[in-house]
């Protein structure tokens, strides 16, 4: 029998630049419940979404709460990056009287559900020799390049948020190479998430027409992604084949920066959709060609997250401090 304390029912929360989820967490059963969904822009301020899913939640409020939201680490006061929301944690447990508040940031939540994630939550994409006890690492290409670690620490698991996205990132090709010389004078720094993002599969496909002397119209991320999937442009698909190279680059770099080694987890909202482009790509390749750490990195299992809900996951599982 353990002799741990029962853990308490918490609230956990997924505060995106779009939607927020809000959520019951009931360790006791290893349940998510009373899920509810809420547009931001419906609303002014993140506590009026609190306050709505708590006037209709039907049950004694917990005294606990953990969110996961897309904003830089910062001490109590949060500023969000792609919405003009901030707000006080402290304040916010003072009003909705969580006795018991974490907040983390979303990729730190997404490295805490990484144990947790069921058979069906993620996708493998490459084996690898996995290493039991290895440090666990998600990168995820989106509005920006998000990333992770989770490693053992004095015997608990603990994540920590990255800045992937504003590593260096450095050609492989010739195509690269021209590409990096039209956009440097532009930007006067080629870091990853520049071009290893949603905009950034946009922008390369600007560039390559660019570069090749085509002509490109105003095109979303996703219409690159489906015109290149579908087979219908050439031009969208050198430009998703280039991203996939570029995303296995900076993948094989964090692995390598964070030491993580027992297996890489991509995610957010781009990847999930590639991956059957990604195994024909350049993608592992990229990710293992890192000199003499070639053997190691060809290792390392990658995965693919395929949940919608890996923040409010890792809002339940992680450590409320």
């Amino acid at each position: 029998m353990s002799d741990l304390p029962p853990q308490p029912i918490r609230v956990v929360a997924d505060v995106g630049g779009t939607n927020t989820r809000l959520a019951l967490f009931d360790p006791s059963r290893n349940e998510i419940r009373a899920l509810s969904t809420y547009i931001n822009r419906e609303f002014a301020l993140l506590e009026d979404i609190f306050t709505h899913w708590l006037d209709n939640l039907g049950e004694q409020p917990p005294t606990a709460c953990c969110i996961a939201v897309a904003a830089p680490p910062s001490d109590d006061q949060v500023t969000m990056s792609n919405m003009d929301w901030s707000f006080s944690c402290s304040e916010l447990a003072t009003r909705f009287g969580f006795r018991q508040l974490r907040r983390l940031n979303d990729f730190e939540a997404n490295a805490y559900a990484l144990p947790h994630l069921a058979s069906g939550d993620s996708l493998e994409l490459y084996p690898g020799h996995p290493v039991a006890g290895g440090r666990l690492a998600t990168l995820g290409p989106g509005t920006g390049l998000g990333g992770a670690f989770l490693t053992s620490l004095d015997g608990s698991l603990q994540s920590f948020a990255c800045e992937p996205g504003h590593m260096g990132l450095a050609p492989g090709t010739e195509l690269e190479l021209e590409i990096f010389r039209a956009l440097l004078p532009r930007y006067g720094n080629i870091y990853a998430e520049l071009l290893v993002s949603g905009p950034g599969l946009a922008r390369l496909y600007v560039t390559l027409g660019e570069i090749r002397g085509e002509r490109t119209v105003s095109l979303a991320p996703q219409e690159v992604s489906r015109l290149a999937l579908a087979g219908e442009d050439k031009l969208c698909s050198l430009a998703l084949d280039t991203f996939c190279a570029l995303l296995g680059s900076a993948s094989g770099d964090f692995l390598l920066a964070t030491g993580s080694y027992g297996g890489l987890y991509l995610g957010g909202g781009i990847v999930p959709g590639l991956t059957s482009f990604m195994k024909t790509s350049a993608f592992h390749q990229r990710l293992v060609e890192k000199g003499a750490m070639r053997e190691v990195l060809a290792g390392v299992p990658v995965h693919v997250i395929t949940t919608g809900q890996p923040g409010l996951i890792g809002a339940a599982h992680a450590p409320l401090k």
